[in-house]
């Protein structure tokens, strides 16, 4: 005897019946008042299971895509957060197939579409704003094609407006960095003024009892390269103010022949004692004025290949070809300093003072911050140059510099000698162990190289002294901790006050001089407070603190 039993299920909306023989199978609707599908089944006992089984499996199928459709319209299309959606997402890849963008094709092709550069001039139509856009869009109703030429129009007319703006402003940078200000300019003529008619203005420096003192290896020795009296001032003054033993300290200060009386009545009349300051203009050295100086020659060559190859800042500030970092850097290329003595004539320190082992040379251009007769207990280790590596930094803009970033390694010249990620290194604050230079070819390798730069016209790097000192130092180089030289504080303010004020050596390298109007002003306190701005000469000239 068998026990014959009815199935009955509630399924979500949907109840299904099975007969006890399991020969009927009945869905009706959750309400059970509607007969909505009756299956008569045959008479083999496989084909009940089988259809039974079947049915049994639709039904919970079509339960679960109800509820999981259900979720997903809750979640809504962009969460995408459950089975149901990830469905959506993986079932076209499954089938072969790939979701379209949202984003319609016709605005893909008009936004690949070039503009020309004249398309847009003297057009009044385009949108000059994005709320001027949004506008004409919504009062227009137009369709995706016309909305895509509108905003191709717009960004590129903002495009063009940007660059203009970014070439002038490197424009307005470059005279007002490479321009002399009419307070330095004011400054100088009343110290030759003061030269002149000031018997006190004309004092030897040093005095001749300090003389030997300028050739005693027992003394820290400093270089300073400047034809700016103010600058070379503040360098001066915080060397022998932040000293622990400044009678032991020797400043020797090279000029040229313009600014040596104004340089010499300057130090004159404000002296450092009891650190010993030396005053020479370049004609005063008995090897510069023998036969051919390299370094002079190359200014010469340089400056005439320099303003026939670069065609002045107009002609560069009209290409329209080149981004605006590339005229910023050729307009940083024409500034007088690239083709001054001043900056060219550490290359011949050996020659200078051929009586001394050891040197550190400034720039005029940085502050000194902490005592430096530390840096003469630095082992050299048989190097010439001790100097700061560029390329470890956090600040990426300063502090990565390779030699990639100074010599063009697209120049077969450059590519085969040097390897383009090694790690570059500053000038600005170096110690030279000239016993060690000596020793070497230094010299006529910097020259070497200068001279196959014009050849080439410019083309192996395009600027400055420092390209060819990283290939004439390669491998004289020792490093030396980055306390001793901060640098970038012409280029930049990220670096914060307290930083800069904790450093060894600050360095204004770049465009904004701590002595221009164009100085950040939250860093040039650092250099300000060197200069006393109740002095007769800074007072008359309106040199102000800010």
């Amino acid at each position: 005897m068998c026990m014959c039993l009815s199935w009955f299920f509630v399924l979500d909306k949907m109840q299904l019946y099975i007969s006890p023989s399991l020969r009927h199978i009945t869905v009706f609707p959750a309400k059970g008042f509607k007969e909505f599908m009756k299956v008569k089944v045959g008479s083999r006992r496989v084909s009940y299971r089988m259809l039974f089984y079947s049915l049994l499996f639709f039904t919970f199928l079509l339960r679960f895509v109800f509820v999981l459709t259900a979720v997903d319209t809750i979640d809504g299309e962009n969460k995408c957060s459950t089975i149901g959606c990830l469905g959506k997402r993986l079932g076209p890849g499954i089938l072969g197939r790939r979701f379209e963008s949202n984003v319609p094709e016709v605005i893909y092709q008009v936004l690949e579409e070039p503009i020309g550069k004249d398309e847009l001039k003297g057009r009044s139509d385009v949108p000059q704003s994005l709320e001027d856009f949004m506008a004409e869009i919504r009062k227009g109703k137009t369709d995706a094609k016309t909305f895509a030429f509108k905003l191709r129009e717009m960004v590129t007319l903002l495009e063009q407006r940007t660059r203009t703006a970014k070439i002038q402003e490197y424009l307005y940078r470059h005279v007002a960095s490479s321009s002399i200000p009419k307070q330095l300019h004011c400054l100088a003529l009343k110290l030759a003024s003061e030269h002149s008619t000031n018997a006190a203005a004309r004092l030897q420096l040093p005095s001749a009892e300090l003389v030997p003192a300028l050739v005693d290896n027992s003394y820290f020795h400093f270089v300073l390269a400047s034809d700016n009296v103010l600058a070379a001032s503040v360098v001066a003054k915080s060397l022998v103010r932040n000293s622990l033993r400044p009678q032991k300290v020797v400043l020797h200060i090279i000029t040229d022949r313009k600014t040596y009386y104004p340089m010499q009545a300057w130090f004159s009349l404000h002296p450092l004692s009891p650190a010993i300051i030396e005053v020479k203009a370049l004609h005063h050295f008995d090897w510069f004025t023998k036969g051919k100086v390299p370094v002079l020659e190359a200014m010469e060559k340089d400056q005439r290949v320099r303003s026939q190859f670069r065609g002045g800042s107009s002609a560069i500030v009209a290409n329209n070809t080149e981004k605006p970092v590339v005229i910023a850097a050729k307009l940083q290329a024409l500034s007088p300093k690239y083709n001054s003595v001043m900056n060219h004539i550490r290359i011949h320190l050996p020659e200078l003072f051929p009586s001394l082992n050891k040197v550190v040379f400034l720039d005029d251009d940085i502050v000194i911050q902490t005592d430096l007769s530390a840096l003469w207990d630095i082992d050299m280790n048989g190097k010439v140059n001790g100097a700061v590596e560029t390329c470890t930094g956090e600040d990426k803009f300063v502090m990565s510099k390779r030699l990639k970033s100074y010599l063009n390694f697209s120049h077969p010249l450059i590519s085969k000698n040097f390897n383009p990620n090694e790690c570059a290194w500053a000038y600005g604050m170096n110690i030279f162990d000239l016993e060690a230079w000596r020793k070497t070819n230094i010299s006529l390798t910097y020259h070497y190289w200068v001279e196959q730069n014009l050849k080439s016209d410019l083309s192996l790097w395009q600027l400055g002294t420092l390209p060819p000192g990283l290939i004439a130092f390669h491998g004289h180089v020792q490093v030396i901790d980055p306390f001793w030289h901060m640098l970038g504080l012409g280029y930049q303010d990220n670096t914060s006050f307290s930083d800069a004020e904790s450093a060894g050596v600050i360095h204004f390298n770049g465009r904004a001089k701590p002595w221009l109007e164009i100085a950040f002003p939250t860093l040039r306190p650092l250099w300000a407070k060197y200069i006393n701005f109740s002095d007769k000469f800074i007072k008359s000239c309106h040199i102000r603190a800010s």
